[in-house]
């Protein structure tokens, strides 16, 4: 399973940009799909997730920001982020777990920098 991260860059503060996951390979069926940031520093965070269902969860700090959404049919997750603050600078990595043997894996990370 190879996970694909685009969308990262670099934003002023109140900007948005929007990140995107695409897992390819022996797949069957995704069960959890999310979004996890790492900043220089700091441990790994969840930021976002989403279940099969659709049934969504975020991190207190990106509520009413950012957005998670997926595309079942590409095996595809999305990150829309919203407002964007210097505090939301960080690697961010989008992680999916299998139906399957809840076997997990993780994408290659993209940069997000927030200007102020």
């Amino acid at each position: 399973v190879q996970l694909v991260e685009s969308g990262g860059g670099l934003v002023q503060a109140g900007g948005s940009l929007r990140l995107s996951c695409a897992a390819s390979g022996s797949i069957f069926s995704i069960n959890t799909m999310g979004w996890y940031r790492q900043a220089p520093g700091k441990q790994r965070e969840l930021v976002a997730t989403i279940s099969s269902g659709g049934n969504s969860n975020y991190a207190h700090s990106v509520k009413g920001r950012f957005t998670i959404s997926r595309d079942n049919a590409k095996n595809t997750v999305y990150l829309q982020m919203n407002s964007l603050k210097p505090e939301d600078t960080a690697v961010y990595y989008c992680k999916v777990i299998l139906s399957s043997g809840y076997k997990a894996y993780w994408g290659q990370g993209t940069q997000v920098t927030v200007s102020s």
